[in-house]
């Protein structure tokens, strides 16, 4: 029988050699610092890494009782790590189970503070509130976020962050769902952050200063399919909670919905984030490929207004998409993806791709030169956007009905 603990850290990882052993020692400090009397324990999680992951955990200097998980050589994938760590933090009884990346760089004691105090005082859940670059998390900056805020309200900064604590309850739920495979990689945050604000669960956020990891700018691959794939099908999972019942109120004309605050513990005043370069030439020169690559499906289930946008940003090499235009795409896709066959979603993921990339350019065009207060701010407009355009989403759901109810065969 495992000996209990009252506080889990998992540091899930895949080829963290070179900064795991200062994390480890981090994460140390702030149990020794700020919770001396709890029972503490540091995990890594890792996907049999062959770079001597967990040896340089094992090595790092830390009073605090260590443990190691791994996958099955060849499982790979985040969300396969954090369940691990979900299982081992039921077993040991853990109170306040947290996860840090094993990248990171920016990382202090009280980051173990900010995070674990709250689901000790009675939350369940904690997102992190960084200073990022506003060219790093693009995925969360003009899909995760905007689209979350926009259909629910809540106004989580980061629901797809790295860094996150929650409570024994909210654990074994996560436990109990449907984990796909692309939940089980890269998609992990966000089913995670979903399945929490879709339930009764209560939730903060917590202010942890500067991100300072491995970042990069805006890309496409494996990590874009698995986010977007989960972060769409958990929608469709969860429309009750956001589309049935919905109707124009008196306080709310238009059905666009209100903001949900949450609680913001931990630092309040943004730092400056970390320099990340921007190969505009590149990224330009992805977009233009992915255009071309999708076009077929870009014109399949854009209007002719909107391909003939498109299109001629591309044939210009210019990419001014606003945000009009890029919320309603987004809402579309959503709505496709869940009319479509199941065959075909992946049609759907890869229509979004270089809009998305456009997206992103026209985002650096305006805000490279902006202050990270600046730059959160065109951020939280978008989200606020976002919700704005929500009814257009409807009217593509009630179109549908009252065609099915005109003509049932269709």
């Amino acid at each position: 029988m495992s000996q209990n603990y009252d506080i889990v850290v998992g540091i899930p990882t895949y080829n963290e050699a070179p900064t795991i052993g200062s994390v480890t020692q981090i994460v140390g400090a702030g149990l020794l610092r700020h919770f001396p009397n709890e029972r503490s324990i540091i995990v890594n999680c890792d996907n049999s890494s062959p770079d001597g992951t967990q040896e340089a955990f094992l090595a790092a200097e830390s009073k605090v009782d260590r443990h190691c998980l791994t996958t099955p050589p060849g499982v790979t994938g985040k969300g396969n790590n954090l369940l691990n760590l979900f299982r081992y933090s039921l077993e040991v009884g853990a109170r306040a189970i947290i996860a840090v990346d094993g990248d990171l760089r920016s990382i202090t004691p009280e980051w173990i503070e900010y995070l674990a105090f709250p689901i000790l005082e009675g939350y369940d859940y904690v997102t992190p509130v960084y200073s990022r670059n506003q060219f790093d998390g693009a995925i969360t900056n003009h899909i995760c976020f905007p689209l979350l805020m926009g259909l629910t309200g809540n106004d989580i900064r980061q629901p797809t962050g790295g860094e996150f604590a929650c409570s024994r309850d909210l654990c074994r739920h996560w436990m109990e769902q449907d984990w796909s495979d692309d939940a089980r990689h890269y998609g992990a945050d966000i089913f995670l952050s979903l399945h929490a604000l879709n339930s009764s669960f209560k939730v903060c956020q917590a202010g942890l200063g500067a991100k300072i990891h491995k970042a990069s700018t805006p890309k496409l691959g494996c990590m874009f399919d698995e986010i977007v794939h989960t972060l769409f099908s958990t929608l469709v999972k969860m429309k009750a909670t956001w589309y049935d019942g919905w109707r124009p109120t008196g306080d709310d004309p238009l059905g666009q919905g209100r903001i949900r605050s949450t609680d913001v513990t931990g630092e309040k005043k943004l730092q400056q984030p970390q320099w990340l370069d921007v190969n505009i030439l590149k990224l330009k020169s992805d977009c233009r490929r992915e255009f071309h690559a999708h076009q077929n499906l870009v014109q399949r289930f854009l209007s002719p207004y909107a391909y003939r946008q498109i299109s001629n940003m591309v044939s210009m090499d210019y990419y001014n998409i606003d945000l009009m235009l890029w919320s309603q795409i987004v809402y579309s896709a959503l709505y496709l993806y869940e009319t479509v066959e199941e065959s075909a979603r992946q049609d759907v993921i890869n229509f979004l791709k270089p809009i998305y990339l456009m997206r992103s350019l026209a985002f650096n065009y305006k805000s490279w030169r902006y202050d990270i207060l600046f730059s959160e701010e065109e951020v939280k407009n978008q989200a606020l956007g976002f919700m704005a355009q929500k009814p257009y989403l409807f009217g593509l759901y009630l179109g549908a009905d009252a065609t099915a109810e005109i003509n049932p065969q269709v």
